[in-house]
């Protein structure tokens, strides 16, 4: 703008004194359009409307832009412009200063970058006359933020790329309406931003535009699911069912590449699709793909398959110490792990003199073990079998050396016991109780005693000896001392006494027996 109004203010120029000073800044500013050529329309748009006289003079504009704080008294001294010329000239020396430090905060500016590409463009559902796709936001947006999405379809066959949408929307999701039946087209959508506009992401095979029934879905058998383990040389024959409308397409990879067609055979039916390996080997271990598609639409699902061998024998075993009847092992896990994690270690000893083999240790989990309970005198060898889930491994890792038990010379010397003496007088522990009885009612009478060596028992009624007499029946059991009176009568009460005797003395003890008459 200001470089067209310039002429306009050439009219005034020769009125009044205004011609004199013109000719001083003609020289002086002779140098500086050399260096102010490129800030001065940089700096122009800012100053224009306030500036208007001040380019009476041609070569002026160039020296007076720069300094924004001597231009603003131009316009409110009209009258007397005389005096701003003149006072020109000494910003002019000074001016190339500032020129130089304007320009160099201006390369600074950072370059606003456009978002980046949608992510995961689908086809959600597909009718006689639209398409609806689903799509995730993109990984970049900008400073200035996501203004929106522009779809944009062509026809199979043409180049001309047109847009759905007038405006850019927000949303990760949009139906393409009014579409013809039996269209094949491909689509697009970009990201928009006051930055720009992004990559287009685009579906990789064209959208044929019409009614799908069904949509594609697979049905992956629950035992699938998980990772599944075959051992080598068996067959792998798996049936997995789908569903869809029209009749989908069955396409499978493995590890996102084409399958190897001699040792996989695929056979597909309008529900299901056959995966077949006649012998497995470890080489067909990995990640199958199964991808089920119809007019853009798909469904996929994974299948792990591992197939597994017996793992290779132990390492390095060795003899690491031997005391007593213990020896110490050791050895490395096998190089081949037969494609499954080693579960454990089966140990097994020998003798020299039956040479059987006989497991010492299963299932062991570390790479170390002790043997104990050797028999001395024998000399043992060692082996060693990895385990995994296939089983034991086919060759065993053999220590390089054996083990020999040695002798230990062994004195038997019994253990010395202190004689007690044992022997004691006769002691009652629980004496007689006087008792009161009925006659014709058997009555007994009870004591302990106590004493080594066993006591001699003697009853006696009224301090006189009982002997071999039926009516009375004396017993004596671990030193339980018992009296039996067979239906006693008037005659039989009394004191009644038991004395024990031994060769170390003797004691006695009383009680007292009463024999009622009924009534």
């Amino acid at each position: 703008m200001t470089g067209k109004t310039a002429p306009p203010a050439a009219d005034p120029a020769p009125a009044a004194p205004k011609e004199e000073p013109a000719p001083a800044p003609k020289e002086e500013p002779a140098p500086a359009p050399k260096e102010e050529p490129a800030p001065a329309p940089k700096e122009e748009p800012a100053p224009t409307p306030k500036e208007e006289p001040a380019p009476a003079a041609e070569g002026a504009p160039a020296p007076e832009h720069p300094p924004a704080a001597e231009q603003p008294p131009a316009p409110t001294d009209v009258p007397a412009p005389v005096p701003t010329a003149e006072a020109t000239p000494a910003p002019e020396e000074g001016s190339p200063a500032p020129p130089a430090e304007h320009p160099a905060p201006e390369p600074e500016k950072p370059k606003a970058e456009p978002p980046s590409s949608p992510l995961s463009l689908t086809v959600e559902e597909v009718s006689e006359n639209s398409v609806t796709l689903t799509w995730k936001a993109p990984e970049k947006t900008g400073r200035s933020g996501l203004d929106g999405y522009l779809v944009e379809i062509c026809k199979d066959g043409s180049t001309d790329w047109a847009a759905v949408n007038k405006e850019p929307f927000l949303s990760t999701r949009y139906t393409i309406q009014d579409l013809g039946s039996g269209d094949k087209l491909h689509v697009r959508v970009k990201a928009v931003s006051a930055s720009g506009t992004s990559v287009p992401a685009t579906l990789e095979q064209p959208v044929l535009v019409r009614e799908i029934t069904q949509l594609p879905r697979i049905r992956m058998p629950r035992h699938l699911r998980q990772t599944y383990v075959r051992h080598v040389g068996d067959a792998v024959n798996l049936m997995i069912p789908f569903q869809g409308k029209p009749q989908p397409q069955v396409v499978w990879t493995k590890n996102e590449q084409p399958l190897d067609t001699s040792r996989v055979t695929i056979r597909n039916t309008e529900k299901d699709t056959i995966f077949f390996i006649r012998e497995a080997q470890r080489s067909d271990s990995g990640k199958y793909q199964l991808a089920v598609k119809i007019n853009g639409a798909e469904d996929k699902a994974t299948l792990d398959i591992r197939v597994i061998e017996p793992p290779g024998p132990p390492q390095n075993m060795k003899l690491v110490d031997i005391w007593g009847f213990n020896v110490a092992l050791e050895w490395s896990p096998p190089a081949d792990n037969g494609n499954s994690e080693i579960k454990g270690y089966t140990v097994q000893k020998s003798d020299k003199k039956s040479g059987k083999w006989f497991t010492a240790l299963e299932r062991c989990t570390r790479t170390s073990c002790t043997i104990s309970d050797l028999i001395m005198g024998n000399t043992y060898s060692f082996r060693v079998f990895a385990e995994n889930a296939c089983g034991l491994s086919e060759k065993a890792a053999v220590a390089s050396g054996v083990a020999h038990i040695e002798k230990t010379k062994t004195v038997y010397q019994p253990e010395k016991i202190p004689e007690r003496d044992m022997m004691e007088p006769p002691k009652f522990t629980q004496p007689l109780t006087d008792r009161a009885t009925t006659r014709g009612y058997n009555t007994h009478l009870f004591c302990s005693v106590r004493g080594f060596p066993q006591p001699k028992i003697i009853w006696m009624k009224n301090q006189m000896e009982i002997r071999e007499d039926p009516k009375y029946i004396a017993l004596i059991d671990q030193g339980v001392c018992s009296l039996e009176i067979r239906k006693p009568g008037p005659f039989d009460g009394g004191i009644y006494t038991c004395k024990a005797v031994n060769p170390l003395g003797e004691a006695s003890v009383d009680c007292k027996l009463d024999v009622k008459i009924p009534k």
